[in-house]
């Protein structure tokens, strides 16, 4: 009688757990024993503390008969006395709730605690068939209990709306969220922006991004930088493309050279515009002219910022301006002021008090209406062109 060798469903006295299963299978061409005669089995190699097989499948079940993961290789290999498990070239999937939530690829596979835990070692590939995010590292540890995948060293992840650089990222399956640490770099499509930090979390799902760790965010226009972000916290609206800056806000403008610092910040990508409802300082680098008042809005399309409450302004020459609100406009250095203005200069050191005024910081001319009397009254401020 003639006939092919296969062994299967080798388990518990090769690994030693109630769930994993080993198939494998060595066919040859050759003709075989018959098989009453003793036969070598090529597939499984044994000495006094190692097992090593060939071409096998291995698989992990849970408490309830789901697969928690299933991965083939070309050659496994067990060792009695630490009870670990190797396999080389392993290839497969990881399961939660019986259903695959990533393909995997790597150089090695250690499988430890009875097969609860598996590690993958060397040009890892662990890709997310339903949202396709593809992590690349050098080292993976799924933990389905924990609902937990860890990739690390020299962490890269791709997907069609992110992509990311990193020391090691944590996986939630279930959550669709990924926390990346250690020297992140990220990279949204659309908006255009790069963020830099030591944690990123990325909720897939929402499209949104979280950092609470100091972050400088970019933001590009045809591959070039136009405005530059930083804070101690964010949250970034992909969607929306919607940016909230915390904890020591900050926006720069490259054209013009204008900065906004305050403690919150929303910053609209979609209508360009930078808005906070706390305590703001507004500074014109080049001018030389810094805005603060109790909260603001900047419109970069139009180069215009509002101010509201307890406003103070400070020109490049020393003269100041109070009021209750201030629009500024960028572009022509010009300023309109209304309620309670005060207004003064140093040389020649003056003061007026009005409702409402007008002028220009660049050309420092400025026109201050309406007195403590009631009258109407005008006061107008020219420049000593011979200092």
């Amino acid at each position: 009688m003639k006939s092919c060798l296969i062994n299967k469903a080798f388990s518990l006295s090769v690994l030693p757990c109630a769930f994993l299963l080993l198939t494998l299978v060595s066919c040859g061409s050759q003709n075989v024993a018959d098989i009453d005669e003793p036969v070598e089995d090529e597939s499984v190699q044994e000495d006094e503390s190692n097992f090593t097989f060939q071409g096998v499948a291995l698989e992990q079940f849970d408490e309830k008969g789901q697969p928690i993961w299933k991965v083939n290789a070309k050659q496994a290999r067990y060792t009695k006395e630490k009870q670990i498990g190797n396999a080389e070239n392993p290839y497969g999937e990881l399961y939660q709730d019986g259903k695959i939530v990533y393909k995997i690829t790597a150089d090695k596979a250690d499988i430890r605690q009875d097969g609860k835990q598996l590690f993958l070692k060397g040009k890892i590939v662990a890709t997310d068939p339903e949202n396709g995010v593809v992590l690349r590292g050098n080292e993976l540890e799924w933990r389905p209990t924990e609902d937990l995948m860890i990739v690390r060293n020299q962490l890269n992840g791709t997907h069609k709306q992110l992509q990311a650089v990193a020391q090691e990222a944590k996986v939630k399956t279930r959550e669709q969220r990924i926390d990346f640490f250690g020297g992140v770099v990220a990279k949204s499509v659309e908006p255009q922006l790069q963020m830099k930090t030591e944690r990123l979390t990325w909720m897939i799902e929402q499209e949104k991004l979280i950092g609470d760790r100091t972050m400088q965010i970019a933001r590009f226009k045809n591959n070039k930088v136009t405005d530059r972000g930083r804070g101690d916290a964010a949250e970034i609206f992909l969607k929306t493309k919607i940016v909230n800056i915390t904890k020591n806000a900050f926006i720069e403008l490259l054209d013009p050279l204008v900065q906004i610092a305050s403690n919150s910040i929303t910053w609209n990508l979609n209508t360009e515009n930078v808005k906070t409802n706390a305590p703001l300082k507004v500074v014109h680098r080049e001018e030389k002219i810094t805005v603060s008042g109790n909260r603001g809005e900047l419109k970069i399309p139009q180069n215009t910022v509002y101010v509201q409450g307890n406003v103070r302004g400070i020109g490049q020459k020393g003269q100041s301006i109070q009021s209750n609100n201030l629009t500024w406009y960028l572009d022509k250095q010009s300023i309109e002021a209304s309620g309670k203005v005060i207004y003064g200069q140093t040389d020649p050191q003056l003061t007026f008090k009005g409702d409402s005024a007008t002028g220009n910081f660049k050309t420092e001319n400025v026109v201050v209406k309406g007195g403590n009397s009631g009258d109407r009254v005008i006061t107008e401020i020219i420049p000593n062109f011979n200092n």
